[in-house]
């Protein structure tokens, strides 16, 4: 499944130069309709070490309003809360009417880290597939948007990364000796991140697929999707997005337009990916391009 993500798409720095204070403004006027809607969101960003979740978040709430959103980020359970169920710590964290709850890892960590590494017996794990999707669906039920990503880059791209941060004293102490153990697991997470996309591929908690190599794309891809995400939603409830905030102007349109169509916007979604599990495997793979 994940070999067929193709991580050479990129952005150029110009191009996303242009984009980004559209998008961000968008992003803006989006989460102030939401607020007003009580409309409460949930992101979750998953992905590889290294792959840009935490720089993704920096730049999505850079423009927000620090009054309506939360960034949870997730460790390990603690010794109290690994005496309720497992799901209980998150139900905490749940964003109220109208703001929005950003999760740096999230409940999928029972069915990746604690699979693989064996903190999770195999029938915790399992029934944690089946947990998860009722969890999010009684959410969706109540009226929760919620927008999943997985952020995706090779292994070699992880190591390069690696090691360009332990180069500099000011970040070598992002990158810790379980950083590398997982690094060395690469194909026994790849395998997990499989199975968790095709159980908990839902209508109402839909994953994303970032193809990561890139920064700028990732960042582009990121608040494209979690616009479209917001749009939608506010359609469903007779709200019309084109009526909120500053309307773009025909050049922002053309420029978003354009940028769509050197960036491969239409990348194959995560449904497309799941019915490749059962297909004959490509005999053509594209080759790791690495970008800034």
């Amino acid at each position: 499944m994940l070999e067929k993500v193709d991580l050479g798409l990129k952005l150029r720095k110009k191009e996303w130069k242009q984009q980004r204070s559209i998008l961000q403004r968008r992003l803006y006027d989006l989460s102030q309709a939401t607020f007003a809607a009580g409309m409460p969101v949930i992101i979750l960003s998953e992905g590889w070490d290294a792959a840009g979740k935490g720089s993704t978040i920096n730049e999505l709430t850079q423009r927000l309003d620090p009054r309506g959103f939360k960034v949870w980020p997730i460790r390990a359970a603690r010794t109290h809360e690994k005496a309720r169920p497992w799901l209980w710590r998150f139900w905490l964290k749940l964003p109220n009417r109208g703001q929005i709850a950003i999760f740096d890892r999230s409940w999928y960590g029972r069915v990746l880290v604690e699979r693989v590494e064996g903190l999770a017996s195999e029938s915790e794990w399992r029934q944690a597939y089946r947990d998860i999707v009722e969890f999010e669906r009684t959410l969706a039920d109540d009226g929760h948007i919620i927008i999943k990503f997985w952020m995706h880059i090779s292994q070699h791209e992880q190591r390069k990364r690696f090691k360009a941060l332990e180069k500099d004293p000011l970040t070598a102490w992002r990158v810790q000796p379980e950083d590398w153990h997982h690094h060395k697991q690469y194909d026994k997470y790849v395998l997990a991140v499989e199975e968790m996309l095709e159980n908990t591929q839902t209508e109402w908690g839909p994953w994303t697929i970032i193809a990561a190599t890139s920064q700028p794309y990732t960042f582009w891809k990121a608040y494209t999707t979690i616009i479209a995400a917001l749009e939608n939603s506010l359609r469903a409830r007779g709200i019309d997005p084109d009526s909120i905030g500053a309307k773009a102007t025909a050049a922002d349109a053309s420029a978003l337009s354009e940028t769509e169509d050197r960036a491969g916007y239409e990348m194959a979604d995560v449904a497309d990916l799941v019915e490749t599990l059962t297909a004959e495997p490509d005999d053509t793979h594209s080759s790791d391009n690495n970008t800034d």
